[in-house]
């Protein structure tokens, strides 16, 4: 029961990436594996990192993360959408700086995507899970959803045409905004 357990937590903390994982396919049309797997890569490692993090640190700062978590998620999630959507009304592709391979922004993905996963992993230490299985769960499970996200972000790029960068940012903020509306509702 806990590997499934650990499962649906993995595709339940993925979603965030799926989104992220669009919004980097819409704006890299021409993605090849190898820059896909760069991408879904930082993405799996920070959001396996993470619980591995929150179980280390244990229950004893829980309460403090999640005063934060959700600001921190919203903020950096807000910011690279709106960079997204500026730079999408530029005169041509060549102008946009806004670069999912960019690694300042791949990491800024990551640690947006993958905050929650923090918090998961206090309730790891809490539950006394085994934290290298649901790491390795968690990673392999990201980096899927990373790269199906990716190839869907590509194909739906290529036929909607050149505005779609737009559409990502706006992916990008909604993200941030329903972290943050669960976690001040919760």
């Amino acid at each position: 029961m806990e590997l499934l357990t650990i499962f649906l937590i993995a595709i339940s903390l993925s979603f965030d990436t799926f989104a992220v994982s669009i919004s980097s396919g819409l704006i890299l049309k021409k993605i090849d594996f190898i820059n896909a797997s760069k991408i879904a890569i930082t993405l799996a490692v920070f959001q396996a990192a993470m619980p591995l993090i929150g179980w280390l640190l244990g229950s004893s700062i829980k309460d403090y993360a999640e005063s934060f978590d959700h600001w921190i998620a919203f903020g950096i999630l807000g910011l690279l959408g709106g960079k997204m959507i500026y730079e999408s009304f530029s005169s041509s592709p060549e102008d946009r700086s806004f670069n999912p391979l960019d690694i300042k922004v791949m990491i800024g993905m990551a640690i947006a995507t993958s905050i929650d996963a923090l918090v998961v992993g206090f309730s790891f230490a809490l539950l006394d899970f085994k934290i290298i299985i649901s790491v390795a769960i968690i990673g392999v499970v990201t980096y899927i959803v990373a790269m199906l996200g990716m190839l869907f972000g590509k194909n739906i790029g290529s036929r909607l045409g050149k505005r779609m960068e737009m559409l990502g940012g706006i992916m990008l903020i909604l993200i941030g905004l329903k972290i943050l509306i669960e976690h001040l509702s919760a």
